[in-house]
């Protein structure tokens, strides 16, 4: 499992390189690439700082929106048997498959 950082209100996943020998962080749902590098927790939260302020700078310059933008629809591919289970589960407890699914998916990102 990755880390994650928040910095500033974007969420950076942190992975180490073993071949540089620093851990790496990259942000999460910007419009573009924004990673970052250093050698300890502190020196990567600071550079992580730098790295979100020159890209948000360089959106604000030419007039991109920073984050991306989602539609609120995805194609979930899954195993027949586990379509059928999950269909169940959520018949059980009176929920669309699309409740019960978004009621899953929320319970994992909100711990």
């Amino acid at each position: 499992m990755n880390n994650v950082m928040n910095i500033e209100g974007h969420t950076a996943v942190i992975t180490f390189d073993p071949e540089l020998n620093q851990f790496r962080g990259e942000f999460t749902g910007l419009n573009g690439g924004a990673d970052f590098y250093a050698s300890s927790v502190d020196a990567l939260r600071k550079e992580g700082v730098r790295s979100l302020k020159t890209f948000l700078a360089v959106c604000k310059e030419r007039g991109i929106e920073p984050r991306k933008t989602f539609s609120g629809k995805f194609v979930v591919r899954v195993p027949a048997n586990l379509h059928a289970r999950v269909t169940e589960a959520a018949s059980a407890a009176g929920v669309s498959l699309n409740q019960w699914v978004q009621q899953a998916l929320e319970r994992e990102v909100h711990p």
